[in-house]
């Protein structure tokens, strides 16, 4: 199977070709209402250029992960399904615990899932994609092949030999001049190496007339025309299938005609005026038309002008009566490009990637696990242990010996590990694949997670689940695991009581989550189970530990210890189990380490209702002053 990063990629891609088509729909439509509102607007080549470059950004918007924020449409999950489980393994030997598969799969499913049709698509569409750039490039090919060739043909001109030059020297012309014999337009040639090709009827014309049109050439020249149109041929080679794009492209070169015509007239008289526009018709009349997608001037004017007359009819009216140019029109079209083209984004659907549930059996990790020492009973809570009065304990343990370097208050009292807890599920997430990095998988916030926590209601990535602590992105993880998965890893890990049941009126996703009812776990428990971390002693992939190390990286640095960490909250629990709202209790655990010595730590400690921050955040602050104080 493709890996779920290509899958994603390749979903995001077709869903993203088909939002630049409506897109360049909406872009279109606004360019055309600008440019009948404001007539003045069709000499600017910002509008038509900058219009292709919002259909380019729509397109490269979407392929971001989704941000609820942005968006107004629904995000559409695709779901990537597994085939039925199979039945639990039984535990392995040792010997054979390096071999023991991670998925346990039973045969695939007889009818293709949803989701396969969707990657089937993405994955047709690259190749569709591929097929169409690789044909647009070998025209672009081709046609400049066809253009070089018609170069080659002709022969080299002195501005001195020719009466179009009669007002410019040799050094006030830039690049070379080739005469050809052929009923073409003059056209400048090549982004590299320039050339101004000039048909060699263009002697028929009269002095005033081959100077005006020399001067055309000479002024796309100088206002780097070239430059432009190799832009906007590029973005339509790279969306060739985007016709809205080829329609952008074609109304920037007339724009560039048009301003080319404004400048060379500028200040001229009514007679030089109609002599151009007479020149320009006589022109049309003779040339034949040259090769489509080549990088030249004059290369779209043939073709072009004979089927559409209303464009040519006004670049003749412009030529004869200019209208004024004025830059406030340039700023209202491409404002109000960049507001179609946020609302379109805006109003694009976006793809969020959801796993299956499969059910991981970490053989591996229970190798050498006898389940006869370790056999809590996972369908029923345990009897409700009694809290002390008070929660109070720090604990301090040397990673590679063992030793307790301190141990204060009731380090025994067995209490929920609340959002600790996230440590372990990071751990299997990333083991397993259900994690994939820092930012991967990025999930939305739906509604039906009904968090309780209002700054919990956003999308998020495991760096932002575990840095804000987002209960419901575990939920999604353990669900995403499937029960089974995150009972074998607690097993393996020998983490707390090991006892995640399933209890009436709870979903299993949440009753193996940090919120599990019946999980429970002391301070001494905790450092026995960070230091197996701390050492890798839990046959873990190495990423598993590297992410999850990294994630839980504290910015503070107490004495020169660099610590690692997470917090947890939760009300107390009251003999009968029920929860005490006025009372809750604060973890801080994980590892510090200091010119190469590792420390493992447990901080847990209680507090009133009515404290102003959540107890976790307060017990960390806490224990980072401790240790700043401390001598170990």
């Amino acid at each position: 199977m493709m890996p779920i990063d290509l899958d994603v990629v390749l979903a995001r891609l077709l869903l993203a070709a088909a939002g630049s088509l409506a897109a360049g729909g909406a872009v279109w439509a606004v360019a055309v209402l600008c440019r009948r509102t404001l007539p003045a607007l069709a000499q600017q080549r910002s509008l038509w250029l900058c219009g292709q470059v919002a259909v380019a950004a729509v397109f490269l918007a979407m392929l971001l992960p989704p941000d609820e924020g942005l968006r107004v449409m629904p995000i559409i999950e695709i779901v990537e399904q597994e085939a039925a489980p199979a039945a639990p393994m039984p535990a392995v030997p040792p010997a054979q615990a390096a071999a023991a598969p991670v998925l346990a799969l039973a045969s695939a499913a007889t009818e293709r899932p949803l989701s396969a049709w969707a990657r089937d698509a993405g994955r047709a569409w690259l190749v569709l994609y591929l097929l169409g750039l690789v044909h647009a490039l070998w025209r672009w090919r081709r046609a400049q092949r066809l253009l070089d060739g018609l170069a080659a043909s002709g022969l080299p001109l002195a501005v001195s030999e020719h009466k179009g030059f009669a007002q410019h020297s040799r050094t006030q012309v830039p690049l070379a001049v080739v005469e050809v014999d052929v009923p073409m337009s003059p056209m400048l040639l090549g982004l590299f190496r320039p050339r101004l090709l000039l048909p060699r009827h263009l002697r028929g014309f009269d002095t005033l007339q081959q100077q005006l049109i020399v001067e055309h050439e000479l002024t796309h020249w100088r206002r780097r025309d070239l430059h432009w149109s190799a832009a906007a041929l590029l973005l339509q080679s790279l969306f060739w299938f985007n016709p809205f794009m080829r329609l952008l492209g074609a109304r920037l070169g007339w724009a560039q005609e048009f301003g080319c015509d404004r400048d060379v007239l500028r200040g001229r008289p009514s007679a030089e005026r109609k002599a151009y526009a007479a020149a320009l018709v006589a022109q049309l009349k003779l040339q034949c038309r040259p090769a489509g997608m080549a990088l030249a001037f004059g290369a779209s004017d043939a073709g072009s002008a004979r089927t559409d007359a209303p464009t040519l009819a006004a670049r003749i009216g412009l030529i004869r009566t200019p209208a004024t140019a004025r830059a406030w029109p340039r700023w209202v079209a491409l404002a109000s490009l960049a507001a179609v083209a946020l609302a379109n984004f805006a109003l694009q659907p976006a793809l969020a990637w959801q796993a299956a549930e499969p059910v991981i059996e970490p053989a591996r990790l229970l190798a050498g696990h006898n389940p006869a020492q370790h056999s809590p009973d996972t369908t029923a809570p345990p009897a409700a242990a009694t809290t002390p009065a008070s929660l109070d304990c720090t604990m301090l343990v040397d990673a590679a010996s063992g030793v307790a370097l301190v141990r204060e208050g009731t380090c025994d009292a067995s209490v929920t590990p609340a959002s600790t807890f996230k440590i372990a599920i990071s751990l299997m997430g990333f083991d397993s694949g259900v994690l994939r990095d820092d930012h991967a998988p990025y999930l939305p916030y739906k509604a039906s997670y009904a968090s309780s926590n209002p700054g919990w209601r956003h999308g998020t990535d495991p760096a932002g689940w575990l840095r804000e602590s987002i209960v419901w992105y575990s939920q999604q993880v353990t669900k995403r695991l499937g029960a089974a998965s995150v009972r074998n890893y607690v097993r393996a890990f020998d983490y707390g009581n090991r006892t995640l049941a399933s209890v009436a009126g709870v979903a299993d996703a949440v009753a193996v989550s940090e919120l599990s009812p019946t999980l429970r776990i002391t301070p001494q428990q905790q450092t026995e189970f960070l230091r197996k971390v701390v050492n890798r002693e839990l046959a873990l992939s190495p990423q598993a530990y590297d992410v999850t190390a990294r994630l839980l990286k504290v910015e503070e640095t107490p004495n020169g210890w660099e610590v690692h960490g997470k917090t947890g909250t939760a009300p107390v629990r009251l003999a009968d189990g029920s929860a005490d709202k006025d009372n809750y209790i604060g973890w801080f655990v994980g590892w510090t380490i200091k010119d190469g010595r590792k420390l493992v730590f447990a901080r847990l400690m209680q507090y009133p209702a009515d404290s102003n921050s959540y107890a976790g955040l307060k017990t960390r602050q806490a224990f980072l002053g401790e240790l700043a104080q401390r001598t170990l």
